[in-house]
């Protein structure tokens, strides 16, 4: 019985990006490694930015930054 946890920001990935997520993941493990659909446990965790860090700086300042240099 496979379980997958999938982490990311809660930067608002709709309910039909995460549906997608969980059939696409669930199908990779199907054709990859031949794991029962029926037994294959997807979780998606929404971590809020402030509880998310990359290079030693919390994704809410760096998201900050890349608005204010009018990036993306």
């Amino acid at each position: 019985m496979p379980y997958v946890n999938i982490k990311i920001t809660n930067e608002g990935a709709s309910a039909e990006q995460k549906a997608a997520l969980i059939e696409g993941v669930t199908r990779l493990l199907q054709e990859t490694l031949n794991k029962n659909p029926a037994t294959t446990v997807v979780v998606i965790e929404e971590v809020p930015t402030d509880n998310w860090g990359i290079g030693g700086r919390p994704v809410t300042e760096l998201r900050r930054e890349q608005r204010q240099a009018g990036q993306p």
